[in-house]
């Protein structure tokens, strides 16, 4: 067992929750071992690349599903039965992902943080489905989404002519640390008053003259 290559990610769960995940990450791996043939239909790879994919395969399936896809010896064969087993996921995340892509709004976020990781959950499973969300659209989603009260901060943003999605989000990002801090020195000295030096000064002024 020692010999058995390290988890590069983790396994495919039996319940198939994980699978486009998982099918993804393996694709990446075998791709980098120069072994992803081995898991086409058709192929003419080694013996040794083919035991290597099996391994590697195995090694990353719950211990329920190694019981069940004990006989098969071949990774093409055991590709396509978890394809198989599992590919109708894709039936009922690809709907869900975009229920919420076209809600998704990013006036009803606190911070643009948590609509940035939200963003990448949405788009992340409508890639493993199949469907790319490129910078473009990202852009206008987010645009397209801000609070009625943020309209002339909105056309500011256009007019800036940004490109990448990274990008509007640095901005959003340094706007909002920028108003935080803002609120935070109100909060501390609101406009119009005197900081407590000020205040201790002319009460000082004041006792040394009654003296």
């Amino acid at each position: 067992m020692s010999n058995l290559p390290k988890l590069e990610f983790v396994t495919l769960d039996i319940s198939g929750k994980n699978y486009l995940s998982w099918v993804l990450d393996a694709e990446i791996y075998f791709a980098a071992k120069a072994i992803e043939n081995t898991i086409i239909q058709g192929n003419k790879t080694s013996d040794q690349d083919k035991a290597k994919a099996m391994i590697f395969l195995c090694h990353h399936l719950d211990e329920g599903l190694k019981t069940e896809y004990l006989i098969l010896k071949d990774p093409f064969e055991l590709w396509s039965s978890l394809k198989e087993r599992y590919d109708h996921l894709k039936a009922t995340i690809l709907p869900r992902a975009r229920y919420e892509w076209i809600h998704l709004r990013l006036q009803n976020f606190k911070t643009v943080s948590e609509y940035n990781s939200v963003v990448f959950m949405i788009t992340s499973q409508l890639k493993l489905c199949g469907e790319i969300v490129n910078d473009e659209d990202l852009l206008e989603k987010t645009l397209s989404t801000f609070h009625a009260s943020k309209v002339v901060l909105q056309q500011q943003y256009r007019e800036k002519g940004l490109k990448k999605y990274s990008e509007l989000i640095s901005c959003l990002l340094v706007a909002e640390q920028h108003n935080t801090l803002l609120i935070k020195n109100h909060e501390v000295r609101p406009t119009g008053s005197a900081s407590f030096f000020e205040v201790n000064m002319v009460a000082a002024t004041q006792k040394s003259e009654r003296r």
